[in-house]
């Protein structure tokens, strides 16, 4: 199964938390605020400290300026981030794009959000043309911004300093705004690019969410959430029942997954972190250049890991492949696993496959111009 893992975000290399296998024998909850003591004596809250200090560094924000916490994954980081958004603009109106992650609207039905969705370019990234409109349209009420660093599907980035740009062109002071920044997967890809980071808090963002079983890898699915400490000064309570502060959206917290994610970090450090992503990256180019050279329509962002091709006929092969589709379309996530060789069966496979699916001629490849743009298409019309 390991080596036909290619569809979903997810490191299978997990071998290493096999030497934290002792710990299960314990309940470890980490029950309220991260950064302060509860009555529950069994936790491990300065290992999540630790984690959160990490990744502060990455993001460039200053320990006594965030606040955070290890969640359960990147949903409940966009849950929360939606929820300081809303609670610091009461009247604000959310601006995503339809190509945003389930949890976004999820969130906004949660959270009963008025809500404006925003049109994609052909890369997935936000169209900044209609987000412009679409504020002019409001500039009466708050935004608060969802940021995508990193679609579902494309791996499409929206651009953090056009985002920026257009708020204020449109008559947004800082007061007026919150950005929260969708880095599910590419929270841990940004800021080892060789072109910079994709986002930072230098510039004016609330918080960012990552998963932390994606790139970095873990056997029970967890995240980061990190955001600007002054965002949260109304937003704890003191329980008297667990003798801390309540700030998190979990009650109870997994107490385990602060030491993976700990250990995962220490063991790789940034110049493992570097390693991994440049091979990943060049993973994706390899993909990509070998499914175009087999006549084959597919997709490669800039600085993305996530390959978009030709939505497969037979759903045997999909699940096979443990493949993740949307319309006509499929997609292979390049993570640390994955590797040359899980490719080249993969490609023989699909070209084998498209043999049987199309030899005859009776039934040709979708035309995927639309979808992933003319230059990316292989289809009778538009192939070379």
């Amino acid at each position: 199964f390991f080596a036909l893992f290619v569809g979903y975000p997810g490191n299978l290399n997990c071998k290493h938390l096999v030497d934290l296998s002792p710990l299960l024998s314990f309940l470890l909850n980490n029950v309220g605020d991260p950064f302060k003591e509860s009555n529950f004596g069994l936790h491990s809250k300065k290992f999540e400290v630790a984690v959160l200090d990490w990744f502060a560094e990455l993001w460039e924000i200053e320990n006594d300026e965030y606040w955070g916490y290890v969640t359960n994954g990147g949903t409940e980081g966009n849950l929360h981030g939606m929820l300081l958004g809303r609670d610091l603009l009461p009247d604000g109106i959310l601006y995503t794009s339809k190509e945003s992650h389930y949890s976004i609207f999820k969130g906004a039905r949660i959270y009963r959000i008025e809500s404006q969705i925003i049109n994609t370019l052909v890369t997935g990234e936000i169209d900044y043309t209609d987000l412009q409109e679409k504020l002019f349209l409001n500039k009466d009420k708050p935004a608060i911004i969802n940021l995508n660093i990193g679609t579902t599907f494309k791996g499409g980035v929206d651009n953090l300093d056009l985002v920026i740009k257009t708020l204020r062109e449109c008559g947004f002071s800082h007061d007026r705004f919150y950005i929260h920044c969708d880095a599910a997967l590419s929270g841990l890809v940004s800021p080892f690019l060789e072109n910079g980071p994709l986002f930072s808090f230098k510039k004016p963002i609330g918080s960012v969410s990552v998963s932390a079983h994606k790139l970095l890898g873990s056997s029970i699915p967890c995240g980061v959430f990190i955001s600007r400490k002054m965002h949260m000064t109304d937003f704890s309570t003191n329980i008297e029942y667990i003798a801390t502060q309540d700030t998190t959206i979990s009650g109870s917290r997994n107490g385990h997954t602060p030491i993976f994610i700990w250990y995962g970090l220490n063991m790789k450090g940034r110049i493992g972190f570097q390693k991994e992503v440049k091979s990943c990256l060049t993973n994706a180019r390899y993909l990509r250049d070998g499914l175009k050279e087999a006549g084959i329509s597919a997709m490669l962002n800039e600085s993305s890991i996530v390959v978009v091709f030709e939505r497969p006929l037979d759903r045997e092969f999909v699940d096979f492949w443990q493949l993740s589709f949307l319309d006509n379309m499929a997609h292979v996530v390049l993570m640390p696993h994955v590797t040359v060789k899980m490719l080249d069966d993969f490609l023989s496979d699909l070209v084998q496959k498209r043999e049987i699916w199309y030899g005859s001629g009776e039934v040709r490849p979708v035309c995927l111009a639309e979808e992933i743009g003319v230059s990316n298409c292989a289809c009778s019309i538009h192939g070379n």
